[in-house]
Formats: structure tokens, sequence, C-alpha cells
């Protein structure tokens, strides 16, 4: 028996994205032990993941730390990989095969798409790219293209019901603090008319870590587990529980959209769905050039209907 690894970093829309592919590649290497390498927030939920056999910790140290990279390289050969999948295809995995895993196969969108489309691919989806990677790889691609993140949902009913009985619209009115261009600003007054036109739902805003304080300014209700914010996995159970889900482009959003649910992701100029590979049946964006300009009463008038039509 031989063993395959798979790398990915994150982000978390990221490790949300690659369900599809996971899933294609246990399907074609059924005899094979599959690992993936990640790093720590992504641990558990990878941990759950039915498509692979272990998880192996990846701490990014920088690349001059030598004692690190010889540590890794020493962890990773035990295990004699005779595959590596690189689903990060950055300048790090890059540097990983060419000094420390010369002489592994090494899947990656480096190595196996074809020039022309190497040249092109910038402009394809990010699922469109994994289906090619794969493809020239001759994994036979049936999940790539369609995310399911059901498997990482757990039971969350006894944190829900500490703080309400009814159904629930969720909001992720948060971003990375490096990316706040993608916060839409008017998440209070879209609360507020939602409050005054559906009482039947409670609003809810499940912050992450370092999301805790700033969750405050927000007219919603504070999921948290005690006094911490919610795992992943437990919020992939929220999010499976909701009844609507709105929100910026960020992880939560591309959990909502391969959990398929029902729900809304409001872009601004820094991407486009299609590129991003967010929209499903359920779940639409709402794009527009300029955020600020993007009123709460337009958003309303978007998500009016389906709103009175959930029972």
């Amino acid at each position: 028996m031989s063993n395959i690894l798979i790398i990915k970093h994150g982000s978390l829309g990221d490790i949300v994205q690659i369900s599809g592919v996971l899933k294609d590649i246990r399907e074609s290497h059924v005899n094979e032990k599959i690992f993936i390498l990640t790093t720590n927030p992504y641990v558990e939920l990878l941990g759950q993941c039915p498509y692979v056999d272990g998880v192996l910790l990846d701490k990014r140290l920088p690349r001059w730390n030598f004692f690190y990279l010889g540590k890794l390289k020493k962890m990773i050969e035990k295990y004699n990989f005779l595959k590596i999948f690189d689903l990060q295809n950055s300048s790090r995995t890059s540097f990983y095969r060419k000094y420390l895993f010369k002489k592994t196969i090494w899947c990656s969108a480096e190595t196996t798409l074809i020039k022309q489309k190497q040249k092109n691919d910038h402009q394809d989806s990010v699922l469109d790219r994994f289906k090619a990677q794969l493809e020239n790889f001759d994994i036979k691609v049936e999940n790539t293209l369609k995310p399911d993140l059901n498997w990482a949902c757990i039971n969350v009913d006894k944190i829900i019901n500490k703080f309400s009985g009814k159904r629930f619209i969720l909001i992720f009115p948060f971003s990375s603090p490096k990316l706040k261009h993608k916060q839409w600003p008017h998440y209070n007054k879209l609360i507020n008319i939602i409050k005054s036109k559906h009482s039947s739902f409670d609003i809810f805003i499940a912050p992450g870590p370092k999301e805790l304080e700033i969750a405050e300014s927000f007219e919603g209700i504070i999921i948290k587990n005690d006094k911490r914010a919610l795992n992943i996995l437990e919020l992939a159970g929220l999010i499976k529980k909701s009844s609507f889900v709105i929100s910026n482009d960020t992880g939560p959003a591309h959990m909502s959209a391969h959990l398929n649910k029902e729900g809304i992701v409001i872009f601004g100029y820094h991407t486009t769905p299609e590129k991003v590979s967010i929209e499903t049946k359920n779940f639409k964006p709402i794009v527009t050039d300029n955020l600020e300009d993007l009123s709460a009463e337009l958003i309303y008038s978007k998500i009016k209907e389906k709103l009175e039509s959930i029972y």
C-alpha cells in the first residue's frame, strides 16, 4: 500500500472548496492511505473529513528556518508518499517541491496544466482550475465542481436553545482585518428592516475568535459556546440549522454555499462570484462596484420574497 499526500494550508473558504476535490482523490485511490498537510486552524475540521486518513500539521515557519524545514521533511519522509497533490499552488509549496520533495510525483497547477491553460487559468474559476489539475493527473472528476460540506456538521441544538427557540437568519457581517473593503456597511439597517417585517425570525451573529468584540456593535443575537467563539464544526452545524444566510465574501459564506443553504453573499469590486466559485442554486451573489452605495432597502427587496416563503 502506498500513501498519498494532499497539501492545503488555507484559508477557510479555500479549505471548504476542496471538499469535492478530496472526494475525487479518495475515489481514485481507494487502496491508498491519504493524508493532508494543513495549518493549525483546520486540523480539527479536516480530522473529521471522511476522505482523508490523517492530518499533518505545517506550522509554515519562515523558509529560512532550515531547522524547521528539516523537521518537516523528516516527518513527511516517514510516510513514503508516492504522490503529492498540491492544492495550495503557492510559492511556498513550489519551494517545497524544489527543495524538499524532488523525487516525489507532484501534481500541481505548475506541473500538470498545459502551457496554454497555465496562461489563462487566472480567468477560470477556482473549481475549474482544480478540475483541470486533477484531470491532467488522470483523476476521474465527479465531485470537484460541487463541493459538499455536510460531513463537517455537528449537532448544535444545545447551543442554539440557549439563545432562541425560533427559526433564525444567520448574518456574517465580518471580514479579515486586511480585507475590510469586503465589508458591506449597512447590516444594522437591514437587520432592523427584517426585524420589523419578519418577527418570526431571530437574527443570529456568529463571530470568529477575533470578532467577538466588534460583534457587539450589531443588532443581532451573538452566538457563542459559553464564552468562546464557535469552532468550525460548530459553525457548520449552526449554518445547517439556519433558515437563511446573509454574508460578506468570507469563509462562512463559502461554507453556506456548500452546505446548500438559502442565502445571499454581497460582493464589491474585489473579485467576482464566478472566480471564487461561490454561487449555487440556493446561494446567490449580489454584486456592486461600491458597497457603500448598496442600500439596505435594495438588499431587502432582493430577499423579501424568499423570507416570506420560509415557514
